[in-house]
């Protein structure tokens, strides 16, 4: 049986309201084959369509948006292929994440951070693959420590508990994807999300507050996940990054990438602030001159 299929973004992009400032960064978006091209991994646990490199250039020019991070999906496995080209076709203005295999070797990291890569990608989420092993996790901090890179971790609000004694030693910067996925329903007060904010405050823990359709439990327009990035941005203001996470895959409601720019006001409602998270901070992470 093929892997599931997942649905497409909204083609209809709202111009947003909300003008960000320039330099501003999507600090968490994919890049999904096209698959003729770039074939999806046969065992991912799902292949989306096709969401190539120039319908993202399309998407931030209407978002307002000048850079972005391209975040390596499951689907294509530890293939890097479309990730890295579509870095290269950016003029400089895309950087991106990694995902590799025990068997990646010094050589092909170093290719990697060639091409943009700087930083390497785990997921604990459950539903889109076996846990990674903790040893692979630790050897992988201690190989990618020399380029600069970083470790961005993809999990489920319950799991930050679960995982604190894997993450306790890592001194390397470490990034937490989607405001660590806590149910909106259970209000910040719930265990998990302070046990993220007990989290950020240590000097190398940065989170994205996007994905806030995964966070809520109302749907859209996804205002019940705001008191959440509202806290981690308060909590550690120069170590927060936001993004888009177009094309949303394995979402329950479909965003409109428009409505999801203009909810990032309603989180960080400073002009200062808001040159912080979408400029200052992902230039400083990844080597983006600065704004």
């Amino acid at each position: 049986m093929p892997p599931k299929s997942t649905p497409p973004p909204d083609p209809n992009t709202k111009k947003p309201r909300f003008t960000p400032p320039p330099h501003a960064c999507d600090a968490h978006c994919h890049v999904f084959g096209p698959a003729a091209k770039f074939p999806y991994a046969p065992k991912a646990a799902y292949w989306p369509p096709d969401s190539p490199v120039e319908k993202m250039w399309e998407l931030h020019r209407i978002l307002g948006l000048e850079r972005a991070v391209i975040v390596h999906a499951t689907c294509h496995g530890a293939d890097m292929s479309a990730t890295l080209d579509a870095i290269a076709r950016s003029g400089g203005r895309y950087r991106g994440t990694a995902i590799i295999e025990e068997s990646c070797t010094d050589r092909e990291l170093e290719r990697l951070h060639e091409g943009g890569i700087r930083g390497v990608r785990f997921n604990f989420v459950k539903h889109l693959e076996s846990r990674p092993d903790p040893g692979f996790v630790r050897r992988t901090v201690e190989r990618i420590r020399p380029l600069g890179w970083h470790l961005i971790v993809h999990l489920q609000g319950e799991d930050i508990i679960e995982l604190q004694e894997l993450f306790r030693p890592i001194t390397i910067p470490m990034v937490i994807d989607h405001m660590g996925r806590p149910k909106a329903a259970d209000g910040v007060e719930q265990k998990p999300f302070k046990a993220l904010l007990e989290f950020m405050q240590r000097e190398n823990a940065w989170v994205k507050i996007c994905g806030p359709e995964r966070v809520s439990s109302l749907g859209p327009p996804f205002t019940d996940a705001l008191p959440f990035a509202k806290a981690l941005v308060a909590a550690a203001p120069d170590r927060v990054l936001w993004g888009t996470d177009w094309p949303h895959p394995n979402v329950r409601h479909m965003p409109n990438d428009g409505e999801l720019v203009d909810l990032f006001p309603l989180m960080a409602p400073d002009a200062a602030l808001q040159k912080k998270v979408l400029v200052d901070n992902p230039a400083r992470l990844y080597g983006f001159p600065a704004g």
